[in-house]
């Protein structure tokens, strides 16, 4: 007995659900060491790190979307900044057969938890090259701030090119 597309359970590729990345790239970077060569002698004690993070999401096409992850931050010790770092890391993703409801999350949530390796690096070997031991930033949890975002703005139903 042949096997019939979904037969066996399994949904035919071309009605699968799919996010695929098709770009990934930098769109603004910057460094800032404004204190050298002073910043980089030994400290008595650690930098006091921040660290924003932001998202932002736009339609480019009806299956695209060019999602922005935002690191920025900083050290200092007392008021003396030590470094500053600015980083958007924007890919284009192509998102098919997922339902309208799951959509927002998908792009907002999904989408830069995949850039966010690639941002990490980046910012990791800028502080390295501005004379400081890397900063590994640690794992974001998209979910919990896309509920943040939500509750803060008390939308539901967002859509991905309106939010901020």
């Amino acid at each position: 007995m042949a096997d019939t597309p979904g037969s066996n359970g399994a949904q035919p590729a071309d009605t699968a659900p799919a996010l695929n990345a098709l770009a990934q790239y930098a769109k603004d970077i910057s460094f800032e060491n404004p204190n050298a060569p002073r910043s980089l002698t030994p400290q008595e004690s650690g930098p006091q790190i921040s660290i924003q993070v932001n998202v932002n999401a736009k339609q480019l096409a009806d299956t695209d979307f060019e999602v922005d992850l935002s690191l920025e931050g900083n050290a200092k010790i007392g008021e003396e900044v030590l470094f500053a770092f600015d980083l958007t890391y924007s890919g284009v993703f192509r998102i098919r057969n997922i339902p309208a409801d799951q959509l927002h999350p998908v792009v907002m949530i999904e989408c830069p938890r995949l850039l966010f390796p690639f941002a990490r690096q980046i910012v990791a070997e800028a502080v390295r090259n501005g004379g400081f031991p890397p900063l590994y930033i640690d794992p974001i949890d998209f979910v919990g701030l896309y509920n943040q975002k939500r509750a803060e703005t008390g939308e539901q139903g967002m859509a991905p090119q309106t939010v901020a």
